[in-house]
């Protein structure tokens, strides 16, 4: 397990394995979320490389008879 020191500017770093395994840049955006005890970091990705990520999913929807 990594572990990360807060720096007297709040400043964390981010261990080089973790860094290399997510292909994460200098500069690039993280969002950070706190749930219940615990900071979640996501990488921010540019819409191109969201593009084909659906691809095979199920789009039938089924309706209630009573729906259009």
């Amino acid at each position: 397990m990594n572990t990360l020191t807060i720096s007297p500017k709040y400043q964390v770093v981010i261990p080089k394995e973790i860094r290399e395994a997510l292909h994460l840049a200098p500069g690039q955006k993280v969002q950070i979320i706190a749930h219940d005890n615990r900071i979640e970091l996501v990488p921010v990705q540019p819409m191109r490389h969201m593009r084909g990520f659906l691809k095979g999913i199920d789009t039938d929807v089924s309706c209630e008879e009573d729906r259009p």
